[in-house]
């Protein structure tokens, strides 16, 4: 059996695991307010340049040149992908005061609940102030966030992605920071993540130039897939990951089952 810990599973190839006569189940629900929130987190500090506003004070430098930011209330979120942890998104984002706007293949009733529009990828992407993404890492999302969607972005706009790092186009990203257009980028997700997140790499020369070249700007804040990393979340993820196992052992095949072989 392959007990997978988390709600993506595009580490593991389903066919070949079925042919070998495994079972593969995963968690496929735990606190969706740890990652909403966390997101949030990311898109508050990009916007008001709290990592800057911390460096410079522990360093007795108390100015606020380059530390303005703006108001949340009044403007327009774009939440791109409404499931548990979108609505999550959109709840917080209405507490602000947001206009909301959201774009997935099914509507959820507790985000229409709260006033959220359903509009096209690309009237999100253009009137939105801010984007949080929150879709799952599917063939069709991959690149969600490529040249042309971050071209119809505001210059002004902050973008969030605490979900998989494979929904941006890094290299599209590079190109618009680099034309100087975005207030800020909050990643708690890379695409080439895998040897480097999790890991002490601070005594190592960073060979990856795209994550490099990132951290170079300073309204780019990148934190190390964090965002789902809680007490209640990581004790829900624990309780579920057993009691797959248990089922397993039982001859259940319970809703976390994503491959169960005839017979096993």
């Amino acid at each position: 059996m392959i007990a997978q810990r988390s709600t993506g599973y595009n580490n593991i190839d389903l066919s070949a695991a079925e042919k070998l006569g495994l079972t593969v189940a995963r968690v496929s629900y735990y606190s969706p307010y740890s990652v909403a929130e966390f997101a949030w987190a990311l898109a508050l500090a990009v916007n008001r340049r709290i990592v800057r506003a911390a460096h410079r004070t522990r360093e007795f430098d108390f100015r606020l040149d380059g530390l303005m930011g703006r108001d949340f209330r009044g403007r327009t979120a774009g939440v791109v992908g409404t499931g548990k942890i979108g609505a999550a998104f959109a709840r917080i984002a209405h507490g602000f005061g947001m206009r909301l706007l959201g774009w997935d293949i099914t509507e959820n009733p507790d985000c229409l609940d709260l006033g959220l529009e359903y509009v096209p990828r690309e009237q999100l992407f253009a009137e939105s102030d801010l984007v949080s993404l929150q879709v799952p890492l599917l063939p069709e999302t991959h690149h969600l966030v490529d040249a042309e969607a971050l071209a119809l972005m505001k210059d002004d706009a902050i973008l969030v992605n605490s979900s998989r790092g494979g929904r941006v186009d890094t290299d599209a990203l590079l190109a618009t920071l680099r034309a100087g257009r975005l207030s800020g980028v909050g990643l708690d997700v890379y695409e080439e993540e895998a040897g480097v997140f999790f890991l002490d790499k601070s005594l190592e020369v960073m060979t990856d130039e795209r994550l490099a070249r990132l951290m170079t700007f300073n309204n780019v804040l990148v934190t190390s897939h964090q965002a789902y990393f809680t007490r209640d979340a990581v004790g829900q993820i624990a309780e579920t990951t057993v009691g797959n196992v248990e089922d397993y052992l039982a001859g259940r095949t319970g809703d976390n089952t994503l491959v169960r072989p005839p017979g096993v």
